[in-house]
């Protein structure tokens, strides 16, 4: 039903009649006569006996009060939550992210846009590897996706938020020389590595493609958390990014750059379309970070 022949219609039957009403509605008596004839007309009824200038209801009229009134409460009701979430003031973002990326960036962002925005809640979910990311955001499961940079990410626009530096973690008491150590000398170690397609695996293998050389996998886990324990244990070096790594520095690993360097751009990504409110505040507030940084 048309919305505004309801509210004529709630108007005549709050002010007791046709002029009452128009002038409450400030619009013409032939406008509130015109939308009441209308409303009948649709619903095949006569909803008002006219006496004198007054108008009373019928009984289909008296049936329609109460539904109209929810009607108009409703959509009053779907304007005031839309307002909420385009203010921010509630709703929620679907973000997914590289597990490797949880510590940083992931945290920080999530935690300074919980902080400016508190009322919106964020549904933070994780991918294998690059590309199962880039098919979440792409098919829309996601809106944003943080992730590195990749072919997979071809189609989506992206935002770069940084660059991380990749370093090699060994066993506590592992001698390392003190300076960085070449792909070729990180060969001759067991490696502990994430299955392939993962973003680090891909680094791995590539810096060892390059140096031509061929490493001793070791372990290879797809609990991404059980990279650090198992390296702390002894079972291997790995490469972790550097905020990862210096956790690790302080749990008894020794931390020491690789030559040549191997480092990996952090971006957003998301689809040619418009963002959320949302999305939009979290994107910017990551890329303030992200210059704040530089």
């Amino acid at each position: 039903m048309d919305l505004r022949r309801l509210r004529l219609f709630l108007a005549v039957v709050d002010e007791g009649g046709f002029t009452r009403a128009a002038q409450a509605e400030f619009v013409s008596q032939p406008s509130v006569s015109q939308a009441i004839r209308e409303l009948e007309e649709e619903l095949g009824t006569q909803l008002f006996h006219r006496v004198g200038r007054a108008a009373v209801l019928t009984a289909a009229g008296e049936a329609l009060v109460g539904p109209a009134r929810q009607a108009l409460r409703d959509v009053d009701a779907a304007r005031a939550a839309v307002a909420a979430v385009a203010g921010l003031e509630t709703g929620h973002l679907d973000l997914g992210a590289l597990p490797t990326l949880a510590v940083d960036p992931i945290a920080p962002l999530v935690g300074a846009f919980r902080t400016t925005h508190p009322g919106v809640t964020v549904q933070l979910g994780d991918a294998e590897g690059p590309a199962e990311l880039a098919s979440l955001v792409a098919s829309g499961d996601a809106e944003l996706g943080v992730t590195v940079t990749h072919a997979a990410n071809e189609g989506l626009v992206s935002v770069t938020l940084g660059t991380q530096e990749m370093l090699v973690v060994l066993p506590p008491g592992t001698a390392a020389g003190g300076g960085a150590l070449p792909a070729a000398e990180l060969a001759r170690h067991p490696i502990v590595a994430t299955p392939h397609g993962t973003s680090t695996r891909e680094l791995l293998d590539d810096a060892f493609t390059a140096a031509r050389v061929q490493p001793q996998i070791a372990v290879v886990t797809a609990q991404r958390e059980a990279v650090l324990p198992l390296v702390l244990a002894g079972a291997g070096a790995t490469l972790l990014a550097e905020p990862v790594a210096a956790n690790a520095a302080f749990l008894g690993a020794v931390v020491v750059p690789m030559r040549p360097r191997v480092t990996r751009r952090v971006v957003a990504i998301h689809r040619r379309a418009p963002l959320s409110p949302a999305a939009s505040a979290f994107l910017e507030i990551a890329a303030s970070g992200a210059a704040e940084h530089r």
